[in-house]
């Protein structure tokens, strides 16, 4: 089902997500249900990424799908990803730039510096427990998602001279002055 993606001025996009209680009765169902919903949802919108917030539910749970920047970029083929619970192990002193843009900000791009390594550890879509690296883009797209989960937008991580340079559009955002082509909700 494809769900409203929430937009800057959402107070469920500045909430540190709740960590998934997969012991829990029932709640392994609602997340695969979650999760399968979220790449849909993705999918409509053309996005690569898409956490739990941004569709409303401040659980921490995020999907990664790269697959369609293959052709530019070959090691995303099949860099398709659901992480429940992601805690960050490690992280690069080396950083990369590089322009993002966000499902939940349209039509604002701002370049970010990252690290250009991290490892995290995650349960995936059958709640296995992974311990996984990540590298170059896929690296940029799970670190733009797991920011999501502690209320972190793209737009926080700017210069602050950029951020002043962006307030009037982002406040446009948040008065409802922006068109998508996909649903979106406040």
């Amino acid at each position: 089902m494809v769900l409203p993606i929430f937009v800057y001025g959402s107070d469920v996009l500045r909430q540190k997500a709740s960590e998934v209680q997969v012991d829990k009765p029932g709640v392994k169902e609602e997340i695969k249900k979650l999760v399968s919903d979220m790449f849909e949802t993705m999918e409509k919108a053309d996005g690569v990424g898409l956490a739990a917030p941004q569709v409303g539910r401040s659980l921490r749970v995020l999907i990664v799908d790269g697959s369609m920047l293959s052709d530019d970029i070959p090691e995303l083929k099949e860099f398709r990803k659901a992480l429940i619970n992601p805690v960050l192990l490690e992280e690069s002193k080396e950083i990369a730039e590089y322009s993002e843009g966000c499902l939940s900000i349209p039509d604002i791009h701002a370049s970010v510096e990252r690290p250009s390594k991290i490892k995290v550890r995650y349960l995936n879509e059958a709640f296995d427990e992974v311990i996984e690296e990540f590298d170059g883009f896929g690296c940029r797209m799970v670190q733009h998602e797991m920011d999501h989960l502690d209320g972190i937008l793209f737009t926080d991580r700017t210069p602050p001279i950029r951020k002043k340079m962006l307030q009037s559009k982002l406040n446009g955002i948040k008065a409802g002055k922006v068109r998508t082509s996909y649903k979106i909700a406040k």
